[in-house]
């Protein structure tokens, strides 16, 4: 039986302890072994059996420590990506990839140049919802898709100006926080747009940062529209798609990192599962509207394909290339925004 893959988690906080630490811990074949937590005590009381060090060089000094993900802030990704990479160790980046494409491309030139496995947490390809909503598209039912949504609402009135995802800094705002999601789901479903308009912008009194965005990525007869608030008090639909033969429409939010928050692990009865009432509707002409049971969601699915990727089983389901198109959309939508027009999408620079 081959050993498990012994992996570290680079960060304690929200990203690090519910999107990592607890994902890799559940998945088969590979093992959480080391934790960096630099200060606090909480990553020790929760996985008492772990490797808990105070810095990444501490970590990078085990040997035995093959993968790593790093759930630091977004601002930080680029530099403990390269020190990792360099330290010839496979590593898994939180989303947003890194600010820049420009810092993208020299990851990847990096990861290739070392032999290195290198992929961004795109957790949300593995979201119930979603799942769902690729299953539509691959029946057909709709007809030819012209008409795409994705909508990501919050309600949150008061700026976290303490945080540094609302503080002003590097890496924070909406666009690189949820845009990173919506942009990636797209280009899993439609592939590269020709087109892209965006309005980047603050929509909260005393906001320093964005905190909505609205995209349209514009395909050969079909338009994708994505969008993030947090002045959201009642939620749109998280998807709409409309075809030629007919609609479907999704409310409500992936459960799993509610139920991961809340203590639940992956084995608990009914984890990764939506309520009725939240399954999507399914209208086609001449009949009446139809639910649609939500595909269960599991995030182990995406620390699965990197085991087996490491393992030679499977290719990599998140490449860094995609990553890196993720990335420059972000940028190009932000270059929309501030000029107010369409921009044509250019990959050509893609390492």
């Amino acid at each position: 039986m081959t050993d498990a893959i012994r992996a570290g988690v680079i960060g304690f906080g929200l990203a690090g302890r519910i999107f990592h630490a607890a994902v890799i811990s559940a998945t088969p074949g590979l093992e959480l072994a080391a934790i960096v937590q630099r200060t606090g005590d909480e990553a020790a009381k929760a996985y008492p059996h772990v490797q808990i060090y105070r810095s990444i060089e501490e970590l990078l000094a085990d040997e035995s420590i093959r993968l790593i993900a790093i759930g630091t802030p977004s601002f930080s990704h680029f530099a403990v990506a390269e020190q990792c990479l360099r330290a010839d160790r496979d590593v898994v980046i939180d989303k947003p990839f890194v600010l820049t494409s420009d810092e993208g491309a020299h990851l990847i030139r990096l990861a290739r140049e070392r032999k290195r496995l290198l992929t961004v947490y795109q957790n949300r390809r593995w979201d119930g919802d979603f799942k769902t909503v690729e299953k539509i598209l691959v029946s057909g039912l709709l007809g030819r898709l012209v008409t795409f949504e994705s909508h990501f609402d919050r309600f949150r009135l008061e700026p976290r100006l303490r945080g540094w995802r609302e503080s002003g800094g590097p890496g924070g705002g909406t666009l690189f926080d949820l845009g990173s999601h919506l942009i990636d789901q797209a280009l899993t479903l439609f592939g590269k747009p020709e087109r892209i308009f965006a309005s980047v912008r603050i929509d909260r009194d005393g906001g320093v940062v964005d905190d909505v965005f609205d995209i349209t990525l514009f395909y050969p007869k079909l338009t994708a529209y994505l969008r993030a608030t947090t002045l959201a008090k009642a939620p749109g639909p998280r998807f709409t798609l409309h075809g030629t033969q007919g609609s479907f429409v999704k409310v409500g939010l992936d459960p799993q990192e509610e139920q991961l928050k809340s203590g639940l692990n992956f084995d608990a009865p009914g984890f990764g599962r939506e309520p009725e009432g939240h399954w999507g509707k399914l209208h086609l002409e001449g009949a009446m509207p139809e639910g649609i049971e939500t595909e269960v969601g599991d995030y182990r699915g995406i620390y699965a394909n990197v085991r087996d990727a490491l393992l030679g089983e499977a290719p990599l389901a998140v490449t860094p290339e995609q990553a890196w198109r993720t990335t420059r959309l972000i940028e190009l939508a932000r270059e929309s925004s501030s000029q107010g027009r369409v921009l044509t999408v250019d990959f050509s620079s893609e390492p």
